[in-house]
């Protein structure tokens, strides 16, 4: 079954224009849903649409307001928003370029796979793909979806386009609040060469795979442990680090610890054996599969 867009419109690039289809690119299920339970009697707790003297409402009974003073609103129907058309709620009209390093990592927001609606548009669709990755550059447009008009940018991703919203600068906080006892004293010499030396050791290639929501892991392992009528296996926590004294010690210390050697590949399971496995290893067998 084909993925549902969560858009559908025309990308605009000056005189080119091409039909196109927006998909969110985060995997929301992967969350563990959870509902609100009432204690005594273990049921699920439902909201309910009640005005504030209580009385409850029907769901086709309300409608949207703009406090304009302290309880007094300005009602809009759902008819009046949704006819307010707009240029840019079928078309994302790209209105510049920019060079990727020149937007703050602090403006990217929400990330979506941009695909061609129709297999006769690929090749032009390829061409704006190939024309951003060659210049280095990204188109910069605006696009309304979810009930507002967001900022956003269209760049390569892949054999495809990656459409990011970004936040407008009113939505960003300056940072001189949080930074201003911050000294602009520079670094001595000798430890900057060995934090660098430091970070040049552990710099590697971005692999996420790597990396596991341990929190969601051990969500999971409590929610299945209590199913099975069992005590939950023990998230493994990391040995406390001693206090750091001085960082030029604690850099050293560093660099005098060896990397770990490259992890070797797991041997296929071999057919259980009708001896019964040391319970060590069982242990550390089910706890492999908790996780």
């Amino acid at each position: 079954m084909a993925a549902r867009p969560y858009w559908s419109g025309n990308l605009r690039m000056s005189l080119v224009t091409l039909p196109v289809s927006v998909y969110s690119a985060v995997n929301r299920a992967q969350a563990v849903p959870l509902h609100e339970i009432y204690r005594k009697t273990g049921e699920r707790v439902h909201r309910l649409n009640v005005t504030e003297d209580g009385d409850e409402v029907e769901r086709d009974d309300i409608i949207k307001g703009y406090e304009v003073e302290k309880g007094q609103y300005v009602l809009l129907e759902p008819d009046e928003i949704d006819d307010l058309k707009i240029k840019s709620s079928k078309t994302l009209d790209i209105a510049q370029f920019v060079k990727v390093e020149d937007v703050d990592d602090v403006y990217f927001d929400s990330p979506y796979f941009v695909a061609p609606q129709r297999d006769s548009d690929e090749q032009t669709f390829a061409v704006i793909r190939d024309a951003l990755r060659g210049s280095k550059t990204m188109g910069l447009g605006q696009l309304a979806i979810a009930g507002r008009e967001r900022l956003c940018c269209v760049k390569p991703y892949g054999s495809g386009l990656m459409l990011i919203t970004l936040r407008y600068e009113t939505e960003v906080r300056d940072a001189d609040p949080y930074f201003e006892d911050i000294r602009e004293k520079p670094s001595s010499s000798e430890e900057l060469d060995l934090a660098e030396e430091l970070i040049k050791r552990k710099t590697a290639k971005f692999d996420p795979g790597k990396f596991h929501d341990h929190y969601r892991e051990a969500l999971k392992e409590l929610i299945q442990a209590k199913i099975e009528h069992r005590e939950p296996v023990a998230v493994e926590e990391e040995q406390p680090q001693p206090k750091v004294v001085n960082l030029m010690d604690a850099l050293r210390k560093s660099l005098a610890e060896k990397e770990p050697a490259p992890r070797k590949p797991e041997p296929r399971e071999r057919p259980a054996r009708k001896t019964a496995a040391p319970k060590k290893a069982a242990s550390h067998s089910h706890r492999r599969k908790a996780s």
